[in-house]
């Protein structure tokens, strides 16, 4: 926390009834104060309450700041000593500036709140059932936890309250700040130690995976109990009887461990999470090349799902190098230098002063030394205009000077210069001059003296016109919202062009009816760009924005996803953004685009492979307990299916790149499901295929190949494995016919292919003990990697089967 030093605070008035209140209280505080200076040291609590009630007249009666300063024993302007022994006396008098970390939460929490799951506690009384039977049963749960927190802008009236609170950002004005309290003393530190952070927010990301995860349990957790009840009832009536009727128990045809397992094990989704988190962050870093640091993970899916991109135009759409292209004095034209120059501050005040400099041999640093600055009024987006108050040196006369947007700076003069430097009246006919250059040039304060006018140029970024058409082929609109004049805006786009106050003043319904009409918005302010983002997203658009300004933090944060610049933005907006363009370029939002489709794609990808396996293993092992009771297929070799194909396949499958194609459909609806039809068709195919050709190779597998059990079950094993080796290529394109399309540019897939072989090929010959398989030869070998191979033609026969797109 800290106080406020500033020359124009005027103290707050209290009411008439509370003034005997202030009075009492401020002998009170005073007096504990002055007790405190007594020692030389002021009380940290007393200071402390000061502060905190933000009381004016308490802070007046004190002293003000200055004796606040010399009760710290503080420099108000050069600061504190900053000595090892004075450092070391104010961190034991007022604290350290660091803050308390929450309290971290224990393992027994985490395993109550996961036991709250209905599925969890389904799974949990089964494990205690199979127990009763002898089996082990190994359930792994695993917790993502997110904490999410969102910030608000507040209006302060540094007139009425000087005291500035930590964890605050300044976003206009100047003044100096004298430090009273640190760490956990603060409102921020307390703030900090009262926080409950919200676990329980989930991002559409998430949810949309939960929500399929869940499904997914509901019907394995049917499957399992209809198996469960049908093995139970062979392993209490017996498989078959002896000659003298007995009933025979074999155990090897009533084991349910093997059952159990094998639905559990493969019908739990857990590669779905691994999935999207892989997804993402490959997705993130391969980002980071193309110029875009994504901060917030669900963004990355969300981009791929935007109808409308709001976007400024200053160093986004053009490359914020302005210099002067023509200059106005006494009404004649003179046109400016096309040469450069190095200096600070802002884009604008770099091309007025690059100028004069370049183009009249101007002395600036002359300049500056023949006056003194007293008062500076920054830019303000509101009034689209700023203001400096400095003295001169050689007469000692204030001169008071304004710059800002040509229009606005023109309503206020009186009068003007001429040729000459005589000072005239700006009369009608002139005054309509004036505004006749401004609008030529396509670009409540009184009697001033207009000094000129400038046109600043701002070249247009290279490939912007290709990166806008990419976004309308994608079927992304892209809107417009400056606070530049509505000339300069048109210059830039020329399709239906609004004035901020003319949006300003429509009311609501006018808003909603119009907002998608609109394309370019000038003289907007931040307000106004807020109120968009509102509108679009009641018309369920799913609107990103940019912005680098501290005002545009709002719109940023009301934005599905926001994007600020990495280079102009300020701390507030990038704070306030999910993802921040490196290098301000319109051009990488659409890079944007490509990758979150990309990245939705790649899930879907995921998804229908993932399902594929789910669905023929868990059929065919339901199928082979209750026809044959037995299950071909082990617990190894399910984990080995969940722990290493699986997520071999989530690797091979997430890491495709982006292609054109994608920037050729619409975006995805937030609302549409993420198994589509055509996922359904591709994935009901394959899995009735494999369901088809292990069911045939367990009932003729020993009369046909000519093969003992053990090597029938090994081949039925393999076989499994290798379908979903060739059905990796078949998941890499989800419409298209030709699945090795860009292929050869995939090298990570080719990679993680020829480790699932190699891998395969290790677990059958080499870990035969740990795997339950059995020695095959290359005959063996062969069959198995035939009957997988016709996935491919299967594949490609059933993208000819149209299907409804909706579903």
């Amino acid at each position: 926390m800290s106080i406020l030093s500033h020359e124009y605070i005027v103290p707050a008035t209290p009411s008439t009834p509370k003034r005997k209140w202030h009075s009492a209280f401020a002998k009170i505080y005073c007096s504990r104060v002055l007790h405190s200076l007594a020692k030389t040291d002021i009380d940290p609590k007393t200071l402390i309450e000061i502060v905190k009630q933000k009381n004016l007249d308490l802070l007046q009666q004190f002293g003000g700041t200055g004796a606040v300063a010399t009760a710290l024993q503080t420099d108000i302007h050069g600061g504190i000593d900053g000595s090892e022994e004075d450092r070391a006396r104010r961190q034991g008098l007022f604290g350290s500036n660091t803050y308390k970390k929450p309290p971290t939460e224990s393992f027994f929490s985490f395993v109550v709140d996961t036991f709250k799951s209905f599925t969890v506690l389904i799974l949990f009384v089964c494990a205690i059932l199979s127990l009763a039977f002898g089996l082990n049963l190994f359930i792994a749960v695993s917790i993502y936890i997110s904490v999410s927190a969102s910030n608000h802008n507040v209006e302060v009236n540094s007139s009425q309250n000087p005291f500035l609170l930590s964890g605050t950002k300044v976003v206009d004005g100047y003044g100096r700040m004298l430090a009273t309290a640190v760490g956990m003393n603060t409102t921020w530190g307390q703030i900090m130690r009262q926080t409950s952070y919200n676990t329980s927010e989930w991002t559409l990301l998430k949810a949309r995976v939960r929500k399929l995860t869940s499904l997914v349990d509901l019907i394995g957790l049917a499957i399992t109990f209809s198996g469960l009840l049908m093995i139970l009832d062979r392993y209490f009536t017996g498989h078959s009887k002896n000659i003298n009727g007995t009933i025979e128990f074999k155990a090897g045809k009533t084991k349910l461990d093997d059952a159990v397992n094998a639905v559990v094990n493969l019908i739990i989704p857990e590669g779905l999470p691994l999935a999207v988190t892989v997804t993402i962050a490959y997705s993130m870093k391969r980002l980071m090349i193309d110029h875009a640091m994504v901060r917030k993970l669900s963004a990355c899916e969300t981009m791929g799902s935007a109808t409308v991109i709001c976007t400024d135009k200053t160093g986004t759409l053009t490359l914020n190098q302005m210099k002067v292209a023509k200059f106005w004095l006494a009404k004649n034209l003179t046109s400016g230098s096309g040469l450069e120059i190095e200096l600070s501050g802002s884009s604008i005040e770099k091309a007025i002063l690059s100028w004069p400099i370049l183009g009249m041999s101007m002395d600036m640093e002359q300049i500056r030394q023949s006056c003194v600055i007293l008062q500076v009024e920054a830019f303000n987006s509101h009034r689209k205009q700023s203001r400096v108050m400095m003295r001169k040196k050689a007469d000692n006369t204030v001169h008071v000077h304004w710059k800002g947007a040509a229009e606005i700076i023109l309503a206020m003069c009186s009068s003007y210069y001429d040729a000459s430097g005589n000072v005239k009246h700006l009369e009608v006919g002139a005054r309509e001059r004036f505004e006749q250059i401004i609008q030529e040039e396509e670009l409540n304060e009184e009697n001033l003296i207009l000094l000129g006018l400038l046109g600043i140029k701002d070249p247009c970024r290279p490939g912007l016109k290709k990166a806008v058409e990419d976004c309308q082929y994608a079927g992304v609109n892209i809107k417009m919202i400056t606070g530049d004049n509505i000339f300069t805006a048109k210059a830039i786009a020329t399709q239906s062009v609004i004035q901020g106050e003319e949006f300003r003043n429509y009311t609501e319904e006018e808003k909603m009816e119009k907002v998608e009409k609109i394309y370019v918005m000038a003289r907007a302010s931040p307000d106004d760009k807020l109120a968009m983002v509102k509108c679009l997203k009641l018309k369920g658009h799913v609107v990103a924005v940019t912005g680098n300004g501290i005002k545009d933090a709002p719109a940023l944060e009301e934005a599905n996803v926001g994007l600020s610049m990495g280079i102009q933005g300020t701390a507030v907006a990038k704070e306030s953004s999910d993802i921040i363009i490196l290098d301000d370029n319109f051009a990488t939002a659409v890079t944007l685009l490509n990758w979150g489709r990309c990245v939705y794609v790649n899930i879907q990808k995921f998804i229908q492979f993932h399902l594929t396996i789910s669905v023929s293993s868990v059929l065919f092992n339901f199928l082979a307990a209750v026809l044959v009771g037995k299950n071909p297929l082990t617990a190894v070799q399910l984990l080995w299916m969940n722990l290493i194909v699986l997520t071999l396949g989530a690797l091979a499958l997430v890491t495709e790149q982006p292609t054109k194609e994608l920037m050729e459909k619409p975006p995805v609806r937030l609302t549409e499901p993420l198994i589509t039809n055509v996922m359904w068709r591709n994935l009901l195919a394959q899995a009735f295929y494999q369901i088809a050709v292990l069911l045939t190779l367990l009932f003729k597998g020993e009369s046909v190949l000519g093969v003992n059990e053990n090597v029938k079950d090994t081949m039925i094993f393999n076989t499994f494995v290798l379908c979903q080796v060739f059905n990796e290529f078949n998941a890499r394109k989800l419409e298209k016919k030709n699945v090795f399309k860009g292929i050869h540019k995939n090298k990570s897939f080719l990679g993680i292919i020829g480790i699932t072989i190699v891998l395969q090929v290790v677990m059958v010959e080499i870990l035969k003990k740990f795997a339950d398989t059995e020695g095959l030869n290359w005959i063996q070998w062969g069959s198995c990697i035939g009957i997988a191979a016709i996935s491919w033609p299967i594949g490609w026969f059933v993208k000819c089967i149209p299907v409804p797109a909706k579903s």
